[in-house]
């Protein structure tokens, strides 16, 4: 399973190459997830009316994916081995990263910069 970051989404919403494609794509072949952080970061971030049914009409498009209690211990994980090592991706991340290894995810997302610090996290996008 494919599953979108914000950032990915935000670009598609933008009509963005390479990602408007690739998002197109990946809905159309119904393999596109993202979870209810993205969900959340997108729908806060719709300031006007044209833009809140833009983001409305691609999560529809969507699986969303829950912030489960196996998503969340695996989150937590995450989030006290990075910080142990001072490496911290923020709350955000650590929720995005523990609901992709728990659904055996593969993450997309432009932010190989965080996310690639993630143990088991598997990761696309590094080379569109």
């Amino acid at each position: 399973m494919m599953i979108a970051d914000s950032d990915v989404l935000i670009d598609f919403l933008r009509g963005r190459s390479p990602w408007s494609g690739r998002i197109k794509l990946e809905i159309e072949t119904g393999h596109l997830a993202t979870t209810a952080i993205n969900s959340f970061e997108l729908l806060s971030g719709a300031k006007s009316a044209a833009d809140q049914e833009k983001v409305s009409r691609l999560l529809a498009a969507l699986t969303v994916l829950a912030v489960t209690p196996d998503a969340s211990e695996q989150a937590a994980a995450v989030r006290r081995s990075l910080e142990s090592q001072g490496q911290g991706i923020g709350m955000a991340d650590c929720l995005i990263a523990g609901v992709c290894l728990a659904h055996g995810g593969v993450l997309l997302t432009r932010n190989q910069d965080h996310f690639g610090r993630v143990p088991n996290l598997k990761l696309s996008g590094r080379h569109l």
